[in-house]
């Protein structure tokens, strides 16, 4: 069976969702595929704070849930063996955080979603697209009846996910990749505890790089930087609560302890994939770029890009012009990098590169200290960590 529409989304994530919410709003017909079911996406644990502006999106007609089940962080902790250094979001650049976990936001897009009566299909298994510089072709096969299932569209949104078919299905001539991969990673736990702070806490010290976040007020989520190789289930609740106090608990400060309900590793990598459009055939976040999660930048990347899109789609759609299509990349790439570029050096500055000299760890110590010493230092910082201004781009 063919179907045919004005704009194909595939995936059904939190920035597929986000760009389908603007669509409808704009009156743009579209359909959203998913291959996992919505069950999946919703019990798949992802961290989530959300800049401001990204807390606005999801205000501004989506659900206002963020405000009242959401924690407001109006600063971060950085701590260098024990000392700590407050960073005043709200002091310093008048902006706030909020922690907000990923699977709450897709669950009120997929809410928005049902109330509005989108399409919007999940758990349809393998997706495959075709006939990207012409009219993009969606295909599945129907996991009820078993018959295949053709979209036709007149444009194709990627939201698909680092592991994107949309952007593999662009020839390799066609695109470029850029990749950086980290020589540690994530060691991280959900313990059943109450948060040890009432905001995130970044700690570097002799023994290693800590970070001391949320999930809810019995829940707390943490982690500390490990070897990539690392194998969660050789640790003990123990080992792990040893790690932590080597480096967080100084002056006074201890770590809330509890049972551990989940345990795992998180690697590290940079990429960006450009340009985010071909042919047809457009990108959005993690499809087009991934990030490091030590600045917080992914999922608020992913939304920025959807928020350009729908603009984009919409001046595309009144007027039928490609020119708004056709400065749709630059204006997300410019955003990108910058990410890529802030959440580089968090990474940099917090971890302990275990191919770094000792000069090289001496001195990306002192580059921390230089910048929570100074109040212009950190305001850079603020600006970064909450998002910057939504500013368009012109050629």
């Amino acid at each position: 069976m063919r179907e045919r529409t004005t704009i194909g989304i595939v995936g059904g994530g939190p920035s597929g969702l986000m760009l389908s919410h603007l669509l409808h709003r704009e009156g743009i017909e579209h359909i959203v595929v998913e291959a996992r079911p919505r069950e999946e996406i919703e019990n798949t644990h992802r961290a989530g704070i959300l800049e401001q502006g990204s807390a606005d999106m999801l205000t501004d007609g989506v659900s206002d849930r963020v405000l009242h089940d959401g924690a407001r962080h109006d600063g971060i902790d950085i701590r260098i063996n024990g000392e700590s250094h407050h960073v005043d979001f709200q002091g310093l650049v008048g902006a706030s955080t909020f922690l907000y976990p990923q699977t709450d936001v897709f669950i009120d897009l997929a809410d928005k979603a049902v109330e509005d009566g989108r399409d919007v299909r999940f758990g349809l298994g393998p997706v495959d697209v075709d006939d990207l510089t012409g009219s993009p072709l969606i295909s599945y096969v129907d996991p009820e009846s078993g018959e295949r299932i053709e979209i036709e569209c007149e444009l194709l949104v990627g939201t698909d996910g680092s592991r994107s078919t949309c952007r593999r299905s662009i020839p390799e001539g066609e695109r470029r990749a850029f990749y950086r991969e980290y020589p540690f990673a994530w060691f991280g736990i959900m313990a059943e505890t109450p948060p040890s702070h009432d905001e995130l806490i970044y700690a570097r010290s002799e023994a290693g790089f800590a970070l001391i976040s949320q999930r809810t007020p019995k829940l707390q989520r943490l982690y500390f930087q490990c070897d990539p190789g690392t194998d969660p289930n050789a640790w003990t609740d123990e080992d792990i609560w040893a790690t932590f106090r080597e480096r967080v608990n100084f002056g006074g400060f201890e770590l809330n302890e509890g049972p551990i309900v989940h345990k795992s590793v998180l690697g590290f990598r940079s990429f960006v994939s450009e340009p985010m459009r071909w042919g047809n055939l457009l990108l959005a976040g993690d499809a087009a770029h991934t990030v490091p999660p030590t600045g917080a930048k992914g999922l608020n990347l992913a939304l920025q890009d959807v928020r350009i899109l729908a603009e984009s789609l919409a001046e595309w759609h009144s007027a039928r012009s490609d020119s708004a299509l056709t400065a749709y990349s630059e204006r997300c790439l410019r955003r990108v990098w910058k990410a890529q570029n802030f959440s580089y050096w968090m990474t940099s500055m917090l971890h302990a590169n275990p191919e770094a000299s000792e000069f090289d760890q001496r001195r990306s110590v002192a580059e921390l200290r230089t910048v929570v010493e100074s109040e212009h230092g950190k305001a850079w910082l603020a600006e970064s960590y909450t998002g910057w201004p939504n500013e368009r781009t012109h050629s």
